[in-house]
């Protein structure tokens, strides 16, 4: 051991004695330790670290329980040398390539990694102004709660829930809840062979696309549009269709028509915010009909409207079973959850299911039982009353913040949600605006990765709200304010309503 030195961060939320045992077998498996070695006694080692001896036994303790270490009486503590016998040992040295370089390149037929997507910075909640999209803001979550139901769901009672495999199955009172509690709010009635559980909307996106797709299959998508969803697509078919949006959303034209698939986000487009209207609902379920194409309908922000009465899913008024919904618990539980949920035809949710179980089996069963559990004892509800109060009051803030500093940006009437989509003048760059806004506390997310069309425009870009506090959004729309003047090199107050975005990409409300 004198050639092991190491020290405890006493300001970790890791407590020491777990910082003992960490470090130790870290040691152990990657050969810093070896066989047989003896380790210095629990005063010796105590006294090195500045702990308290008791804390040293306990870690030297739960280590030979579980055989890292063996205590020979009177000798000391020794490594253990079969448990570190079944690791295999490594250098800590990448084998290189065949050309020299090191790396693997093996016969990808995809590259996800090389599509432009959303990007966030990891550690968005240091910036003091975090506009950004589809987090949350931890104040406002009842930790007890969950854990209360976390701790039910992992006791005894349930543990055949989920310690078992469950292979395809669902935990049967979460789908329950999202039939009984869920489904209603938005108008869909479905039985429980009409729904699975997913890990999130990507997954239940993923899981109809390849069912729904193949490289020939045309696929209408929202231009702008979600950039996932297009990703997900382009990985499936080569022949994604963009298909306009305007102030009542998706434009039922000839592209529509001459798709297999269309995806929609009708009660809040992503990411103009459009809500699709009445006539356009009628007119798409029509066309689907008449030309014979399947909805994959995306509510991902059903839980937050709050300015009027809720919009019926698409999926409600159907009755020819041409809509799939796909729903998510993200925007009012938490993202990193990652549950959500399916809503089709018996045949449909059978063949999602079996390709589930091929992916991933099915969701952790805890997580399904502790968020059945947060339904029905009635704290989901009482979650989205509170989001609603406090997403109304920043949700106003930052209109009145844009009217104040951004007027030309515009709004329209809105019905909820958590984020602005604002254009500003066409020669506006928002992907240098991000950049120029990061390096000042700002973080807002530069609309040009939404479009699938080449060159994109850059004068759009969106602020989330869900996640900044709310006497931090008018001083952070100040300034973001005078870093667009400085771009444009006038004020934006100054510049005249002709030489904004017409009407259906200019500001919104999500």
């Amino acid at each position: 051991m004198s050639n092991i030195l190491f020290q405890l961060d006493r300001s970790s939320s890791v407590g020491l004695q777990s910082q003992i045992r960490e470090t130790l077998v870290t040691a152990i498996l990657a050969g810093h330790l070896l066989e047989n070695e003896r380790l210095p006694s629990s005063r010796e080692l105590a006294r090195s670290l500045g702990v308290s001896r008791n804390t040293v036994m306990l870690a030297y303790q739960s280590l030979i329980d579980d055989e890292f270490l063996i205590a020979s009486e009177r000798s000391g503590y020794f490594v253990n040398g079969r448990t570190a016998a079944g690791y295999a040992a490594s250098d800590g040295e990448a084998a290189p390539a065949a050309d020299g370089r090191a790396g693997w390149k093996g016969p990808l037929t995809v590259r996800p990694a090389a599509m432009r997507n959303i990007s966030k910075p990891a550690n968005w909640r240091q910036y003091p102004y975090p506009f950004i999209y589809g987090q949350i803001d931890p104040s406002l979550f009842p930790i007890s709660e969950w854990r209360e139901c976390s701790r039910q769901a992992l006791g005894k009672q349930w543990l055949d829930v989920w310690a078992d495999d469950l292979r395809d199955l669902d935990d049967p009172m979460l789908v329950e809840q999202i039939r009984k509690r869920i489904l209603p709010r938005r108008g869909i009635l479905a039985d429980d062979t009409e729904i699975l559980v997913t890990l999130g909307a990507q997954n239940a996106l993923f899981l109809l696309a390849t069912l729904l797709m193949s490289r020939d299959t045309p696929v209408g998508m929202e231009e702008p549009g979600y950039p996932d969803a297009r990703n997900i697509i382009r990985i499936h078919s080569d022949r994604m269709v963009p298909i306009p949006v305007d102030n009542e959303g998706i434009q039922i034209g000839p592209e529509v028509k001459a798709c297999d698939v269309v995806f929609v986000t009708p009660s809040h487009q992503f990411p103009t915010t459009a809500t699709l209207s009445r006539t356009r609902r009628t007119a798409l379920l029509e066309a689907a009909e008449t030309h014979d194409f399947v909805i994959i309908e995306d509510d991902y922000e059903f839980e937050t409207n709050y300015v009027t009465e809720p919009t019926p899913a698409l999926k409600s008024i159907d009755t020819r079973g041409r809509v799939v919904y796909v729903g998510s618990l993200s925007k009012t539980l938490f993202p990193g959850l990652r549950l959500g949920f399916l809503v089709g035809s018996k045949e449909l949710i059978r063949e999602a299911r079996a390709l589930r179980r091929l992916m991933v089996r099915h969701p952790p069963s805890n997580n399904q039982r502790t968020v059945a559990l947060f339904l029905a004892l009635g704290h989901h509800d009482a979650l989205i009353r509170k989001l609603h109060r406090v997403y109304r009051r920043r949700w106003e803030e930052l209109g009145r913040a844009l009217d104040r500093h951004l007027p030309n940006a515009g709004a329209v009437p809105s019905f909820g949600g958590t984020s602005y989509w604002v254009a500003g003048p066409e020669e506006l760059d928002a992907d240098l605006l991000r950049e120029d806004a990061l390096s000042h506390g700002i973080v807002i997310e530069s609309g040009s990765v939404n479009f699938a069309r080449q060159p994109a425009p850059k004068n759009c870009f969106r602020l989330g709200f869900s996640s900044i506090a709310h006497d931090r959004i008018e001083p952070g729309i100040a300034i973001l304010a005078r870093l667009i003047e400085g771009q444009l090199g006038t004020k934006p107050s100054q510049r005249g309503s002709a030489e904004a975005l017409p009407p259906q990409v200019a500001a919104r409300q999500v």
